[in-house]
């Protein structure tokens, strides 16, 4: 099994600084959204603000997590959703039967050392023919402090994600980078500045004005970098 890497308390202040960002969170919902199926199962659920914003589009959800105290936090925020089932998973791991529709994964490759080993692991979880979704940070240059305390193995560019998706014996359908003006951002914040990416003025105003007008030109032209790497592949059939 895999080490968690990074400092679980500092991982869990960052993940409820971030949730105050509705809408980033519901861009990246929506980004996910067609390729779920209808049995997904989301590797490092965090606080489950993803699967709240997925399971009412969906017959059956799964939400996991690595770190025993989300975990159980998990479990208590989920337990009044019947069609969403809480388990514990760490990637990479042995399990094999490809009974999900999808495995959706949001920052949480570049956590791991042996991600092209992890990715293996989610196309095992998944029927043939369903999808593989992943987001991660982007660009090695705004590796920052804050990458560091949180465990950020490393940042990805599309090349770099899309090699080691086709790796793991995955078949890239889509991949493009999301908030372009994001990356300018955080690299000034945690870099420059090096600050935290935590709930505050700044996340409230970027997520209430920059963002919305980011998203619609991003819909329009996709830019060529990002503060995400966003790809979709599918597991052969």
């Amino acid at each position: 099994m895999a080490e968690i890497l990074g400092d679980q308390r500092v991982q869990s202040e960052v993940l409820e600084g971030l949730a105050t960002a509705v809408n980033h969170r519901r861009w990246f919902v929506e980004l996910a959204l067609p390729y779920l199926g209808d049995n997904p199962i989301e590797i490092g659920s965090g606080l489950g603000d993803y699967a709240l914003e997925w399971a009412p589009h969906l017959p059956r959800f799964t939400a996991t997590e690595a770190d025993p105290d989300r975990l159980v936090a998990l479990k208590e925020r989920l337990a009044d959703h019947p069609t969403i089932e809480v388990r514990q998973m760490l990637l990479p791991h042995d399990e094999i039967g490809g009974e999900y529709s999808a495995a959706v994964s949001y920052n949480v490759l570049e956590h791991i050392e042996e991600d092209v080993d992890a990715l293996r692991s989610m196309r095992d979880l998944v029927r043939p023919g369903g999808a593989v979704i992943i987001i991660v940070p982007a660009f090695q240059f705004a590796m920052s402090p804050a990458d560091i305390a949180t465990g950020h193995v490393r940042r990805y560019t599309k090349r770099t994600l899309g090699a080691a998706m086709t790796g793991a014996g995955l078949r890239v359908e889509r991949i493009h980078y999301a908030n372009a003006l994001g990356l300018i951002g955080y690299f000034m914040a945690t870099k420059v500045f090096r600050l935290m990416p935590k709930e505050g003025p700044m996340v409230k105003v970027y997520d209430t004005t920059v963002l919305p007008v980011t998203k619609a030109a991003e819909q329009l032209v996709r830019p060529p970098f990002g503060q995400s790497v966003f790809a979709v592949a599918r597991v052969p059939g």
